[in-house]
């Protein structure tokens, strides 16, 4: 019998060991595939574990990187090291040179002792390392242009190649948004570049393979420069050119050509410069587009620019550049018109069926001079009638003089609009539903979470909510993309971190964002309410705006495991509760500009003041604690164990003064809201002995309504979390398919295709 058996047993055995077989792959340098335009000295590398086994875990790897994809000659050898960590692994080898490409890959063993073979080849390239590796100068064109209406600007310049080129890489990086051409292609799938930072101390550059871009003999480059974040007027009133009046450029090509020599091409004062068909290009605005000044084959060689300009050279600080590793803003999703009619008020009108950020792409035709203007709108009003009244002072259009010859197809440059409707003036023909699409622009999250269920409700509110964080996430994470405002609100961004680490890739998008949260960071510690700031010194500090700097570091550490943003954000971390400290008496804040539970709802017939403001001193001695608490979290991970000791002293003196001063001896909070009740339970501001009354006194508000919520911008993010969490999951589910307004699902039954911005939209 045992000898019966022992050919199944032989046969399970080679089963288990060809289909346990241990790989590698995925492998990342800076969460990128393969990227060009590094600067970091010790870039962090990370791959994933692949085996049929379960419960595989990694014991140990090994990484090996060359300058040769033969690896005929190792830089850099980890050697065996016994670790399970796989994430974010630091290059340990020598400095890392400018424009420099390196190959790498990796091997692991696993718990069971198996050794996986060497993954597939990977590589980077670095960017600029050093300032003094930059050689090109800025540039601004000696044309009068100091406005953010003013024309956009066009820069050239042609060359001579008289080799065969091996590679070339461009660095690029404007103030103002540009759009780059070589030989008259344009390069890369990224807009609106280089994105918006904290420009007076951090200013992106990207970087581009144009090898194949280039020819053997003639070339040319032509860049345009609009006047994007740098110079649009941002926020509400004036408030324009905020970081300067002119648009400039600063561009440099590493060229290798196949002998091994090597050439630069830069920005110097050799370019040329000349205005163009984009007459005006603004944020708010919009842009104006004049066919009748096209410049045939302007960025490609040959042309005749004997009549343009010359330019100055600039001598701005370089030190301030940086390598951009956040998503770049591209096209996305392509909507074609569910419909076309005329309003009431006889507006021609086409329907995308999607709110959406983004432009509208356009087939005109007509004569010579004619003006088409598009304007743009997320709603109609309740008579059926485009509706603009909320973009305030947005215009939000998009104008475009025709030429008079069969055109192509006409769509912004740097601009972008929220909508669903725009409005068409100026037609003299009536409209074709295949002459018009709506393309999206958002920053180039991958989608890392889905879900769906069979209440069809709820399917479309995570619709509404993937597409109102496309709709935000553009570069930086916006509160609204339609009207003057579009700021980087630290209020909402902190609100919506731990569901947009759910539905997206969202690492190194918000790593970059918070650096520029450090970098507006005031001296005494206060966070701007905006960032990059656009609001000035001073307009910073409110509770549950201001946190941010301790949240989204710590959400992001929790969805990604990588201890570098804590490590990068840990002084601003600390600088945010040294701002609390210093503000607060016996360790209870209590003074201050907060916006408190924004935007919370208080219906009108109430009397009783069940839904009465909650105190603003309350929520900030709630987030004085969080902040502390994820401080001391963050401080774990690090290991500094003295800060661990001293903000658990001060977290307990700030729990022990909440107590004081907003509770009753029985627990009751001084502000009987739900959100009152819903971040001392959260945040652990109550004793063990006074949690389940407080939950149970929250129930009995949730009930008096009929089953409907009341919190705003503080409070709603906690509030199912903290039922679910004492037990009152079924409360929890009352709210969450509450059709009737207050709640999740009354946009949805409106028709909402994303998150409106206060609960009656």
């Amino acid at each position: 019998m045992k000898i019966k058996f022992l050919p199944l047993l032989l046969l399970m055995v080679i089963s288990l060991n060809v289909f346990s077989q241990l790989s590698v792959s995925n492998l990342l340098c800076e969460n990128l595939n393969n990227p060009i335009g590094i600067d970091q000295h010790k870039p962090k590398l990370t791959w994933q574990l692949k085996s049929s086994r379960q419960n595989t875990m990694q014991a140990a790897y090994e990484i090996k990187v060359s300058k040769a994809e033969n690896f005929n000659a190792i830089y850099w050898n980890s050697g065996k090291v016994n670790s399970d960590q796989s994430v974010y692994v630091p290059f340990g080898g020598d400095k890392l040179q400018t424009n420099h490409k390196y190959f790498w890959q990796v091997r692991v063993w696993d718990n069971y002792g198996n050794k996986s073979a060497w993954s597939n080849m990977a590589s980077w390239q670095m960017g600029i390392v050093d300032t003094t590796d930059w050689k090109a100068k800025w540039i601004e064109s000696t044309i009068t242009n100091d406005s953010s209406q003013s024309p956009a600007i066009y820069f050239r310049k042609s060359f001579n190649l008289n080799k065969k080129v091996a590679n070339a890489t461009a660095y690029i990086t404007s103030h103002g948004m540009y759009g780059a051409h070589f030989n008259g292609k344009r390069i890369g799938e990224a807009y609106l570049t280089p994105g918006w930072t904290s420009y007076t101390s951090r200013l992106q550059y990207h970087s581009y393979d144009v090898t194949n871009l280039l020819n053997t003999s003639g070339n040319a480059i032509g860049v345009t420069v609009g006047s994007g974040w740098y110079r649009t007027a941002l926020g509400w009133g004036n408030n324009k050119n905020l970081y300067g009046k002119k648009l400039g450029l600063l561009l440099q090509v590493f060229i290798t050509y196949q002998d091994g020599t090597s050439e630069l091409v830069a920005t110097d004062k050799t370019w040329q410069s000349s205005n163009g068909p984009i007459r005006s290009s603004e944020l708010y605005d919009g842009e104006v587009y004049d066919a009748n000044l096209e410049m045939a084959g302007w960025a490609a060689s040959g042309f005749d620019d004997s009549k343009w300009e010359g330019v100055n050279e600039k001598d701005y600080a370089k030190s301030v550049l940086l390598a951009a590793y956040n998503e770049p803003v591209m096209k996305h999703e392509i909507f074609k018109p569910v419909k076309i009619f005329k309003t009431p008020s006889g507006e021609q009108v086409i329907d995308f069926g999607q709110n959406l950020v983004g432009w509208e792409q356009i087939r005109l035709k007509g004569k010579k001079g004619d003006t088409i203007i598009i304007s743009h709108a997320e709603v109609l009003d309740k008579a059926g009638n485009f509706y603009t009244e909320n973009l305030r002072a947005a215009k939000a259009q998009n104008v475009y003089i025709l030429n008079g010859s069969e055109h192509g197809l006409f769509e912004p440059h740097f601009t972008f609009q929220g909508f669903r409707y725009i409005k068409i003036e100026g037609l003299k023909s009536e409209p074709d539903l295949n002459d018009f699409t709506a393309v999206t622009l958002y920053s180039a999250m991958k989608p890392t979470g889905e879900f769906s269920c069979s209440d069809s409700l709820l399917n479309q509110l995570q619709h509404n909510i993937q597409w109102g964080q496309k709709g935000n996430f553009l570069d930086v994470p916006t509160d609204c993309p339609q009207r003057d405002e579009r700021l980087g609100w630290t209020g909402d961004a902190q609100a919506f971190s731990r569901t947009a680490t759910f539905n997206m890739g969202v690492h190194n998008f918000f790593s970059k964002w918070m650096k520029d949260v450090a970098a507006d960071q005031e001296k005494d510690g206060r966070v701007p309410f905006v960032v990059p700031n656009v609001l000035g010194a001073g307009a910073g500090g409110s509770a549950g705006w201001a946190d941010v700097a301790t949240i989204i570091p710590w959400n992001v550490y929790l969805a990604y495991g990588d201890k570098q943003i804590l490590e990068d954000q840990y002084e601003s971390m600390k600088l945010w509760v040294s701002f609390m400290q210093a503000n607060s008496k016996d360790n209870l804040w209590n003074k201050g500009f907060h916006f408190g539970d924004w935007l919370f709802y208080r219906p009108f017939d109430d009397n009783d003041g069940r839904s009465a403001v909650t105190d603003k001193y309350l929520i900030a001695q709630c987030f004085f604690a969080h902040s502390t608490q994820l401080l001391i979290n963050a401080a774990n991970v690090l290991g500094k164990e003295d800060d661990v000791k001293n903000y658990n002293d001060l977290l307990a003196n700030i729990k022990a003064a909440f107590i004081k001063e907003y509770t009753t001896e029985s627990g009751r909070l001084v502000s009987g809201t739900q959100t009152a009740y819903v971040l001392a339970l959260n945040f652990d501001m109550l004793p063990d002995d006074l949690r389940q009354q407080a939950a149970a006194r929250l129930a009995e508000n949730i009930a008096s309504y009929d089953n409907h919520l009341t919190t705003g911008f503080l409070g709603t993010p906690y509030l199912c979390h903290v039922l679910s969490r004492f037990g009152y999951d079924s409360v929890a589910y009352k709210l969450l398919l509450q059709q009737s307004y207050p709640s999740w699902l009354y946009p949805v039954k409106m028709g909402a295709t994303t998150i409106w911005e206060r609960w009656d939209g």
